[in-house]
């Protein structure tokens, strides 16, 4: 039986947000929304993460994903996802991973090395080689398990391999999106016992309470909010018992936002922002699954109890 890990009181929280990309009702991308959106995250205190699955990454052309990094190297420190487009079947491409990371680190920003078809093929110990290679390319990245509930080619490797991870340097940390807390748990006390300074950044938007138990985060859901996932982590440190109401409302969005089918959060995401007024559309580029309208009376209520943390 895993034991319950220890909560750790008080601790600094590293927030990052996976920015939603909005799109208008004609089914362009909405570039103002979006940089607005960009510096609300920025200025709220957490950094933003772009061209992740939030951003649409996999269906957005060379140029509209520069254009996305431009943007965000706009207003300061940034990650963002180095993305690379194959299919099933495809061989590993490292040159392509390297190109997509070298246009995000040359923008000052920290690549995260998003999962593909070709990488997620790889055995235990050519994936654990392919992010040595990440390393001897670049001066620091992010890993990335994204589990198949979200994409198709979604992968979380073994406990042993992910550890790998921990001997490269240049792997600052790694996102971890598996939706389940064992699995999480058992990467955190590993990295406790190897490398402290390793960011076990948690992408589980079922269970954001992570961050209690020594998981900084990446987050999906943070976009939806993050002005009050700022004032939440601040609650933390602080000590503030309104840390546990604050995040029990976060939560409740993320059980309702993150039910399957999961990859519909980002349609949950757009109606919440839409609901805030900080966005004009609760658009989603074809194939995307969305919400029904109901859902609509539901985040209305959450939105006005936002309001008691802003």
């Amino acid at each position: 039986m895993t034991p319950m890990p220890d909560v750790r009181a008080r601790r600094r929280i590293v927030g990052m947000a996976a920015v939603l990309l909005p799109y208008t009702a004609s089914g362009a991308i909405d570039w103002p929304a979006f940089e607005a959106h960009v510096a609300r995250t920025r200025a709220a205190g957490l950094t933003p993460a772009v061209n992740m699955d939030t951003g649409y990454v996999q269906q957005l052309g060379a140029d509209d994903i520069a254009r996305v990094l431009d943007i965000a190297a706009s207003t300061g420190e940034f990650v963002a996802g180095a993305f690379v487009a194959d299919a099933a079947g495809s061989s590993f491409a490292a040159d392509a991973y390297r190109r997509a990371a070298d246009a995000v680190a040359e923008r000052g920003g920290i690549p995260v090395m998003f999962p593909s078809h070709g990488l997620n093929a790889l055995d235990d110990e050519s994936w654990l080689r392919a992010h040595e290679g990440f390393g001897a390319h670049l001066d620091r990245f992010l890993g990335f398990e994204l589990g198949p509930m979200f994409v198709p080619y979604g992968r979380i490797v073994r406990l042993d391999t992910y550890c790998g991870l921990f001997d490269i340097p240049q792997c600052i940390g790694a996102k971890h999106s598996s939706l389940a807390r064992r699995p999480e748990w058992d990467r955190l006390a590993r990295r406790d016992e190897r490398r402290p300074d390793f960011m076990v950044l948690t992408g589980n938007g079922l269970a954001i309470d992570m961050v209690m138990y020594g998981s900084d985060y990446l987050l999906g859901l943070a976009t939806f909010a993050p002005d009050v996932f700022a004032v939440r982590d601040r609650m933390w440190h602080d000590g503030d018992a309104g840390f546990a109401e604050c995040n029990d409302l976060l939560q409740y969005l993320g059980q309702f936002a993150f039910r399957p089918p999961v990859p519909a959060y980002r349609h949950s995401a757009a109606m919440l922002l839409e609901l805030q007024g900080w966005i004009h559309s609760d658009a989603t580029p074809p194939g995307v699954p969305r919400r029904p309208d109901a859902d609509r009376d539901v985040l209305a209520d959450i939105v006005r109890r936002l309001e008691a943390y802003r």
